[in-house]
């Protein structure tokens, strides 16, 4: 399923998480990592204020998409062609990987590159490197 790179719209996705990760640092000190927002949401030993900042974030990440589609007429989500088992197999996949990295690619791509740190650019090449070799050996092993 090919897609196609629209630039402008690449550009303002980025200048958009870009502020958001800005505005979360500046307001909170906080960094933007996905996969620590999710395991301190759910924890109770999580403080309630922790607990708005981190909720309030999450919902932003999973409505906006849907403002988008709306402001934009166009639909922005679509079905994974994957199957469901598949992608429960991944999700936990991705989970168990986050927490050996102890971050994600939220984490520790955007933010922690950008404020060079070095644990962030090993787990950032590490991430990349086993998506190549996945996104390869699932393209030869299984079409596309």
């Amino acid at each position: 399923m090919p897609t196609e790179f629209t630039p402008i719209s690449a550009l303002v996705g980025g200048l958009l998480i870009g502020a958001a990760i800005l505005v979360l640092f500046h307001t909170l000190g906080r960094i933007a990592g996905v996969s620590g927002m999710i395991s301190g949401a759910f924890r109770k030993a999580t403080p309630t204020s922790e607990r708005a900042w981190r909720f309030a974030f999450l919902g932003g990440l999973l409505l906006g998409p849907v403002v988008a589609s709306q402001l934009s007429g166009q639909s922005l989500i679509q079905p994974s062609p994957a199957s469901l088992p598949l992608l429960i197999v991944a999700g936990l996949a991705v989970g168990l990987g986050t927490g050996m990295a102890n971050g994600c690619t939220s984490g520790h791509g955007v933010c922690g590159v950008s404020r060079l740190s070095p644990r962030s650019i090993v787990a950032t090449g590490v991430f990349m490197a086993f998506g190549f070799l996945t996104a390869s050996v699932g393209r030869h092993l299984f079409g596309g």
